[in-house]
């Protein structure tokens, strides 16, 4: 297991998030306190409902709790349902990285160009913005493949050119939804370890929703949801609990 640092990288407490109100109203996390320290690779598990994506939106700034508060890097982010920061875009495209089931490449856009883009957004010129992410496929060993379009790249292939995208301003905090599951159980290894190389070289911490039994190996800790709440983390070695 990655031996953890005394600040976390995502501190969370008592997070709940409600959707609806009155004979409507679901509760998608139950007073969730979680922390999460640099280099440590983290999965959500639990069944269909349990909060998993909810709670990774909230991490990922995407969907506001209704109570608690989270800290990300250090910083203050969220108090009792009111955002603090003002330019929640700016501190996603700062602090997050986000790797999908699907790579979501753009199909016509090349490979350099679908991790380039991101930096393009955050204001980076066009030739370092390529610069950069050419640097990033050469690590993740896809360099051969900069000029393909997605169409081109196999499956494998496509995942290393999200994950680079992801990557590409140099956030902290990785959050992965369902990465492997589209991939066989090689290749799905191959990202594991590219995911946890990256996050013993970046100090980054990386958080995955997955339901993948064949990657289980690969995280510090599984923390198990059930009905919106954190129940128990365990050892992802030492997991062999059956996939509900």
């Amino acid at each position: 297991m990655t031996e953890k640092t005394d600040t976390p990288l995502v501190h969370l407490n008592g997070i709940s998030k409600h959707f609806g109100e009155g004979d409507t109203r679901v509760d998608a996390l139950r007073d969730v306190s979680l922390d999460i320290f640099p280099k440590q690779v983290i999965a959500l598990l639990g069944p269909s409902g349990s909060g998993k994506t909810t709670l990774l939106n909230v991490i990922g700034c995407i969907l506001i709790p209704s109570a608690g508060s989270m800290e990300l890097d250090g910083k203050k982010i969220v108090q009792d349902g009111i955002w603090l920061p003002g330019d929640l875009r700016r501190l996603r495209l700062e602090k997050i990285g986000f790797i999908f089931q699907f790579h979501n490449l753009l199909p016509f856009l090349d490979a350099t160009d679908n991790v380039a883009l991101v930096l393009k957004l955050a204001g980076v010129d066009i030739a370092t913005a390529r610069k950069r992410a050419i640097e990033l496929l050469d690590y993740l060993e896809v360099g051969h493949r900069k000029h393909a379009m997605p169409a081109k790249l196999s499956g494998g292939e496509a995942q290393r050119v999200a994950i680079a995208r992801a990557l590409a301003n140099r956030p902290r905090i990785i959050l992965a939804d369902e990465p492997t599951a589209a991939l066989d159980s090689k290749r799905a290894g191959i990202v594991m370890d590219l995911l946890r190389k990256i996050a013993m070289e970046q100090n980054a911490a990386i958080i995955a929703v997955t339901h993948d039994e064949k990657i289980f190996d690969r995280f510090d800790l599984i923390f198990h949801l059930r009905d919106g709440k954190l129940e128990k983390a365990i050892a992802g070695n030492e997991f062999t609990a059956e996939i509900v």
